[in-house]
């Protein structure tokens, strides 16, 4: 007697072979989102840590309620297997956060200035940063220093190949120099296709024509934008994280009159140290 063949009996056997496929899928793309989600929940429960490590001077710490670093690295999604630049470090403020945050599976160049600098400041302040690594090696060994010193010094890292390039306060200092527009091409040209660039800076009047060497220190948001646009870079998003309505920036120091530069010493001392540090913009950009 022959086997009769059963067209419908066909179609349900592959039917179920497509859900079976189906749901391995699915299971092995569940598996992938509690990774992703475990490993987020790793980074964020990593950066308190950091921040209350004994390796940050308690000045440093009592900065953070006007710096919101958690708050500000979570807006530019750096997470902790990323290749980082950080741009003109000063005393390393950030450094002391994104070094041992990056330290085990990410990378962190630093762009620092020049040995070769003509400014005796920043001579000093980049031996001062060098003897900063080298007294915590635990911390800061796997740390790559960089330069950064317009207009011969522009190679922050390999051309495409890091994540984020993250600069706090800097854009005034470009300006005065008439620095900025060569900075934001070295910095669009470090980052990767996607990678992101994320600004802080002093944040001037909206409607106050802004000088083209901020004098002042404080820069409006559109000028920031468009030095970016001007660089290849698209505009991705505003927060007002660090943001300070206290702020009136209208002093004769410029935003240096305010805390931590406090120039006018003692005059009006209680008055400043009750605004706070400055309003600050935080920008986001992407590179297409």
């Amino acid at each position: 007697m022959q086997d009769v063949i059963n067209p419908a009996g066909i179609t349900l056997k592959i039917n179920q072979l497509k859900m079976n496929s189906m749901k391995k899928f699915l299971l092995a793309l569940l598996l992938v989102s509690c990774a992703l989600s475990a490993h987020a929940d790793e980074t964020t429960n990593a950066l308190p840590q950091i921040l209350a490590g004994k390796h940050r001077a308690i000045e440093h710490k009592n900065r953070d309620k006007y710096r919101h670093p958690q708050q500000t690295l979570d807006f530019f999604e750096v997470k902790d297997n990323m290749t980082v630049v950080e741009i003109w470090p000063g005393e390393g403020w950030y450094t002391e956060i994104l070094a041992p945050f990056l330290r085990d599976q990410g990378k962190l160049y630093v762009a620092h200035f020049s040995a070769d600098a003509k400014s005796e400041h920043s001579q000093k302040s980049l031996q001062a940063y060098i003897s900063k690594l080298k007294a915590e090696p635990k911390i800061y060994d796997k740390v790559e220093l960089t330069t950064l010193q317009p207009p011969d010094a522009l190679q922050i890292a390999p051309d495409n190949s890091v994540d984020r390039v993250l600069t706090f306060r800097n854009v005034h200092n470009w300006m005065k120099n008439d620095q900025a527009p060569a900075v934001f091409k070295a910095m669009y040209n470090a980052l990767k296709s996607g990678g992101i660039l994320g600004v802080v800076e002093h944040r001037n009047l909206v409607l106050k024509q802004q000088d083209i060497h901020a004098e002042s220190g404080y820069v409006t948001e559109d000028y920031v934008i468009d030095l970016a646009r001007n660089a290849g870079f698209e505009f991705l998003a505003k927060s007002d994280i660090n943001a300070n309505n206290k702020d009136t920036k209208d002093y004769s120091e410029g935003v240096w009159t305010l805390p931590p530069s406090l120039r006018l010493k003692d005059k009006d001392r209680k008055k400043y140290l009750a605004i706070g540090e400055s309003d600050r913009m935080t920008l986001k950009f992407i590179k297409p």
